[in-house]
C-alpha cells in the first residue's frame, strides 16, 4: 500500500469515526432528555432517584447486546455505569429543586 493510498483510507476512516462520534453525542443527548423527564416524575411522585433493580436489568441487557455485537461487555458496562451515575446525580438535583 502506498503512502498516498494509506492516507486516503485513513481520511475515510477518520471521517466515519467523526460521524459516529457525532451520532453518539446526539443519542446521549436524547437519552438524557428522557431521563430528565424520568427524574421529574420520580421527584413529583416521591420515588427514589436510583432504581437498583432497573440498573441491574440494564447492565445485564447491555452486556448481552455488547457480546452479540462483538464489543467487550466489561467496556459496555463501564460506559453504562458512567451514564447511570450522571442520571442519578441529575435525579438528585431535580429532587432538591
Amino acid at each position: 500500500m502506498t503512502d498516498e493510498t494509506a492516507l486516503a483510507e485513513l481520511g475515510r476512516l477518520r471521517a466515519s469515526i467523526d460521524n459516529l462520534d457525532a451520532a453518539l453525542v446526539h443519542l446521549l443527548a436524547e437519552r438524557f432528555k428522557c431521563t430528565q423527564r424520568v427524574g421529574e416524575l420520580k421527584a413529583v411522585s416521591e420515588m427514589p432517584p436510583a432504581d437498583p433493580a432497573r440498573e441491574e436489568y440494564q447492565i445485564k441487557r447491555l452486556r448481552g447486546l455488547a457480546e452479540s455485537s462483538g464489543l467487550d461487555p466489561q467496556f459496555a458496562e463501564k460506559i453504562l455505569g458512567l451514564i447511570i451515575e450522571q442520571v442519578i446525580r441529575n435525579h438528585n438535583s431535580i429532587r432538591e429543586q
